[in-house]
């Protein structure tokens, strides 16, 4: 027994150390603004993670770009001693073979020092291509601007789904729930009846079944919501050992009324997918006037700078520097090819930014069909709901009465939690519908906000 303590009061400050704040700490509450908050942060989702990055690279291409318009410095320091093989270099005796007078030619002239300190530089005066280039890359880093903020849209989307997954989830365990305790209390009463000599026991076991029944439905639909929770998690990029609470609960929020040509106009002027495409096809145009710009002539200077000698003490200064004009001739067809290349290029780009401007179109339609359709779904489903809610109360009533044996009890009773049920998945399909206009508009964060 005492080797036992003895062995805890080790164990768990061991395991204190390892996990500090499990003792005490609950799980983590979340509503869908903070759930998209958090997949949406720069540490989030990997696809915005991942969008931070392309949008870097496209900034360092633009960089780069900009560099073939800039200066261009180097500086060099060059120390040797060398020996020179002068029948290699081509001296030999008998090119200075004069009559009478003796020549000799070294086989190896040295060893000599040789000393060089340079600074040399160009710069672009016109160059028209670098310049289309340039422009190019700057409308790249738009488009990527774009794409990340597309990719924020579809993650809030994406965390949006899984957290109305989730609710769903935790209204259905509530309504098994229900069902469950309206089971007990069915049961309840067919014993009381049993008791009092005007019910019989074949009700007791109907009632128990359906107890049975409703107690195994929980069961799964805990399971589910465990699942969806899961789901949630991976969504958000955050741990899967995570306990989670969802603070919201499935609602009907009515939407503003909201014309077809409203929700077009709206998605073509704020979806960031299409303002990315956009910026693509700009993109394109601008790289295809490059390449038809390196027909034209190119203007460069250069300078070059330094000191020359066998030492630092006898060095003495050289330079050059001028223009350089460059103009194009031939060059086998390979900037023709280019050129047709690039045109393709900004062709293929017009063709998707069309596409994508019906997609958005259809996006639009079948949102707000959708959203109409839930909407009186949500309607039907209150309804229903409210008529099986009576028709229970008549129905036990009458039980109660003895007017009534418990079939009518149990029959009302299963149509309620269909009713219920029901309930539940209208409510869910009309929030998923909202998600789904908010995405093909482009609001999604603005409309979870």
């Amino acid at each position: 027994m005492r080797i036992g303590t003895t062995l805890l009061l080790f164990i768990l400050p061991a395991l204190w150390a390892q996990d500090p704040g499990a003792a005490g700490r609950g799980p983590l509450r979340l509503s869908l603004k903070r759930a998209v908050e958090l997949a949406t942060s720069s540490e989030g989702s990997a696809q915005i993670q991942l969008a931070g990055e392309a949008l870097k690279q496209a900034q360092t291409r633009s960089e780069q770009a900009r560099a073939a318009l800039l200066p261009d410095l180097e500086a060099a320091f060059t120390d040797q001693s060398r020996m020179v093989n002068m029948a290699a270099q081509g001296f030999n005796a008998h090119l200075f073979n004069i009559p009478g007078i003796p020549i000799t030619i070294p086989a190896v002239v040295g060893p000599f020092n040789y000393m060089d300190a340079r600074v040399n530089g160009t710069q672009n005066v016109f160059d028209f291509s670098s310049i289309r280039r340039f422009q190019a890359s700057k409308v790249g880093v738009s488009a990527a601007k774009s794409d990340s903020e597309n990719t924020g849209e579809q993650v809030a989307a994406q965390v949006a789904r899984a957290y109305l997954a989730g609710i769903r989830a935790d209204a259905d365990v509530e309504t098994a729930e229900a069902n469950v305790t309206l089971s007990e209390a069915v049961l309840k009463q067919a014993e009381n009846q049993k008791a009092a000599g005007t019910g019989t026991g074949i009700e007791i076991t109907r009632a128990r079944v359906q107890l049975a029944n409703d107690r195994q439905h929980l069961l799964v639909e805990q399971n589910a919501r465990r699942s969806a929770h899961l789901q949630l998690l991976r969504a958000m990029g955050m741990r899967l050992d995570t306990e989670v609470e969802l603070s919201d609960k499935l609602a009907y929020v009515p939407e503003d009324a909201l014309t077809l040509e409203q929700a077009k106009n709206a998605a073509f002027k704020e979806r960031p997918d299409l303002a990315a495409q956009q910026r693509r096809e700009d993109n394109a145009r601008l790289s295809a006037s490059a390449t038809r710009m390196e027909r034209l002539p190119s203007l460069s200077a250069f300078a070059d700078y330094g000191s020359t000698g066998t030492g630092l003490t006898n060095a003495l200064p050289t330079r050059d520097y001028g223009l350089s004009l460059k103009v194009p001739l031939f060059d086998g067809g390979r900037r023709d090819a280019r050129r047709a290349e690039s045109a393709s290029q900004y062709r293929s780009e017009k063709v998707r930014t069309g596409d994508l401007k019906e997609q958005i179109e259809l996006d639009v339609r079948l949102a707000l069909d959708a959203l109409r359709s839930a909407d009186d779904e949500v309607r039907v489903a209150n309804e229903g709901l409210g008529l099986s809610e009576n028709e229970l109360a008549q129905a036990r009533r009458r039980y109660e009465a003895g007017v009534a044996n418990s079939l009518e009890v149990t029959d009302a009773q299963t149509r309620l939690e269909r009713a219920r049920e029901n309930q539940t998945e209208a409510l869910y399909n009309y929030n998923l519908a909202r998600i789904d206009l908010a995405q093909a508009m482009g609001a999604t964060r603005r409309t979870i906000q």
